[in-house]
């Protein structure tokens, strides 16, 4: 019995194997892929440049928006912020969208949660509303200025 052709079929084969490895297209960041999905299903929605595992985002309904990629301890987190006290429907909609997106709630849901937080800020709750609704932390900080609010999802360590 002859070893040589075996052993020269599995040379082939591992070649062949370490080959296709080596010469598969990179995979993107999930959190890139996410961005470019979001700036795809939101019309105006553009992706700006990545720093520090932050996305920044431009949308005519928002002064600032960004998306925060996951770490150690959090799933990511949608922040977004508008000049106005009293926030537009084409701004709540905006983050409506995105965070429904993000991750993966129906948008009535996310919209529900959004104006449950924002309606709370006035003068009985204050300024710094901090909510839970659908596993989701919704954070509203109304300012002199205008209103931020911020999304994020708490890891589960099960």
């Amino acid at each position: 019995m002859d070893l040589v052709p075996a052993r020269l079929h599995l040379a082939t084969a591992a070649t062949i194997l370490f080959v296709s490895g080596v010469a598969s297209p990179a995979m993107a960041d999930p959190c890139d892929e996410l961005a470019r999905s979001l700036s795809q299903q939101i019309d105006n929605l553009k992706v700006g440049k990545t720093r520090g595992g932050i996305i920044y985002l431009q949308h005519p309904a928002a002064t600032q928006a960004s998306l925060g990629c996951p770490s150690r301890n959090r799933q990511g987190d949608f922040y977004a912020a508008t000049n106005q006290k009293k926030p537009s429907a084409e701004f709540t909609s905006f983050v409506a969208s995105a965070v429904a997106q993000v991750f993966t709630i129906p948008k009535k849901d996310a919209l529900r949660g959004i104006n449950r937080c924002l309606g709370r800020i006035g003068l009985l709750r204050g300024k710094d509303i901090k909510t839970r609704y659908r596993k989701l932390d919704v954070h509203c900080i109304g300012t002199k200025t205008g209103t931020n609010i911020t999304v994020s999802r708490e890891r589960d360590d099960d």
